[in-house]
């Protein structure tokens, strides 16, 4: 088997922008922006025992706003 062979397609989703602010911010709490989606359709759809993430402080979005628009120019 190869590494890292995922067990479901990817989906495409058009987000813009945001997207890279839900990274850092998925990335502050120590997971990632897959995880996160999979725990909301999870609680969404109303899975037994499914619960919504922790988020971030907002200061994290907001820092990583910053950071992207200072690389920006």
């Amino acid at each position: 088997m190869s590494p890292n062979q995922p067990k479901t397609p990817p989906r495409q989703v058009r987000i813009g922008d945001t997207w890279y602010d839900f990274d850092a911010a998925a990335k502050a709490m120590g997971t990632e922006r897959a995880a996160v989606i999979r725990d909301l359709i999870d609680w969404y759809i109303r899975e037994p025992g499914a619960k919504l993430p922790q988020r971030p402080d907002r200061d994290v979005v907001e820092n990583a706003r910053l950071a992207r628009d200072r690389e920006a120019q």
